[in-house]
């Protein structure tokens, strides 16, 4: 059974919007498995080999005495792309390159969600947007 959500870059691209998730978040490597307080603060959780990464919000993250300066904006893709969809993150993350505006991306099953540099955030949703066609 193929995974919800668009495939066609050129449907993709014609209704993409994005919102920003309120909040300013940073990332935060923890040795090991994370805290319960800190898996429930957690806005996202990522586990590699040298440690886990969470997500959190910059505030938590600060009152937690762990993680550091970076603060980043939290936009969502509001297009329902599929995880087998090809071509999106290569368009969007081009167009935030282009532009100089770094992106971390995590795929979420319906959504893709793009971690940009908090005083970029409007610029990067203007480069989005552009990308309707």
């Amino acid at each position: 059974m193929p995974a919800p959500g668009e495939t066609d870059l050129a449907k993709m691209l014609a209704t993409l919007d994005v919102e920003r998730r309120p909040g300013v978040f940073t990332f935060v490597e923890v040795p090991g498995p994370p805290t319960a307080e800190l898996l429930e603060l957690s806005h996202a959780v990522v586990v590699e080999a040298e440690g886990t990464t969470l997500v959190l919000l910059a505030d938590d993250a600060r009152e937690a005495r762990i993680g550091d300066d970076l603060e980043m904006a939290w936009l969502t893709l509001t297009v329902e792309s599929s995880l087998e969809a090809v071509g999106l993150t290569a368009a969007f993350s081009a167009a935030l390159g282009d532009a100089g505006i770094p992106c971390n991306v995590l795929a979420g099953y319906r959504h893709d969600h793009l971690l940009v540099p908090a005083a970029d955030a409007d610029q990067a949703i203007e480069v989005l947007r552009s990308l309707r066609s």
